[in-house]
């Protein structure tokens, strides 16, 4: 049976909620030139992955890998990179947890526009680093569940929202060898320049909603907003400029799927947007991403599997005096 049943969400806690996704992450930088009025929009070449993975007791293990046959080669060159990203929400809570090292990317767009293949530059050496972390508390817990849109280790039965609020730090540099822009920019007024970073902080504020219809069919949105404080500097041949100022950013979440008793299928999409405060002409901002598609399949584990389960129980390593008492 489902645990901490309530009018709104019941959650399956103490079942194995198991799942097969196929998944894509992606850490992308653009650059605005104000002085050229050009924008810059640098992509990586990461995979689209094929997972396996499994939730329990609110502990969530996923394991994927980017086969050959799902990413064919397309002239865009190739990118190493390790994309460490954890969403966690416990029942008032949301977590995020970035850490993306990427290495290799191309020019996919200037101003907007697609590049045609033959015009397409690669920079295999351009190396992004971003480190983050965003907190909110979810003012209205006992009514909605991100883990029902997100893990499928709940059913969210009737539609609710709730205001979440909380605050965020960013930290992320990126550099190419000493040359960032392309030749067509480098006659800027400022100049090319080695290598930019930032580090930024402040609260944010947003807003969520789960719709239920059919039962069993349901669509989760997330927006949260900030106007974070930051430093920023470019590094230049023998100087570097640097900056505080105030910069906005976002982040959006979008579950769309069913969710049944045993079986689930869903797609979500996470989407985090950092901004660089300006220094001399140039702004930018470092786009970091989820989309997933998720099968998935939900039992009661038997006693022999339960005994090895019992490990990852988060109240087996708190002492007796401090345990809180579980909520009909």
């Amino acid at each position: 049976m489902a645990q901490d049943d309530s009018t709104y969400y019941v959650s399956y806690k103490e079942m194995l909620t198991t799942r097969v996704y196929t998944s894509r992450k992606y850490t992308s930088l653009i650059i605005t030139d104000r002085g050229q009025n050009s924008r810059l929009r640098y992509e990586p070449n990461s995979t689209l992955n094929l997972g396996i993975g499994a939730t329990y007791n609110d502990i969530t293990l996923n394991l994927a890998y980017g086969f050959g046959f799902m990413n064919p080669r397309e002239g865009t060159g190739e990118t190493k990179y390790l994309d460490l990203q954890a969403h966690i929400y416990p029942k008032n809570w949301v977590i995020d947890l970035f850490g993306q090292f990427y290495t290799g990317f191309y020019l996919q767009r200037i101003d907007g526009n697609l590049l045609p293949p033959e015009e397409i530059l690669v920079f295999p050496d351009l190396k992004l680093r971003k480190l983050g972390a965003n907190v909110q508390y979810l003012f209205n817990g006992d009514k909605v569940s991100l883990k029902a849109a997100f893990l499928q280790s709940a059913w969210q039965k009737k539609s609710a929202g709730s205001f979440l609020g909380g605050f965020e730090a960013y930290g992320a540099w990126a550099d190419n060898n000493g040359m960032l822009l392309p030749p067509t920019n480098q006659d800027s007024p400022t100049g090319n320049f080695q290598k930019l970073g930032f580090f930024q902080f402040g609260p944010n504020f947003g807003y969520m909603h789960t719709l239920v219809f059919w039962k069993h069919f349901f669509v989760t949105g997330v927006a949260s907003a900030s106007m974070a404080m930051g430093r920023s500097y470019l590094d230049y041949e023998e100087d570097r400029i640097k900056n505080w100022n105030f910069v906005p950013n976002y982040f959006l979440r979008g579950f769309v799927g069913y969710n049944g008793p045993v079986w689930s299928i869903n797609a979500n999409y996470v989407h985090n947007n950092v901004g660089k405060p300006r220094v001399d002409d140039y702004a930018g901002k470092i786009m970091t991403g989820n989309y997933r598609i998720n099968f998935v399949y939900r039992f009661k584990v038997g006693s022999k599997l339960q005994k090895y389960l019992d490990y990852v129980d988060p109240e087996r390593y708190i002492p007796e005096g401090l345990k809180q008492k579980k909520e009909n």
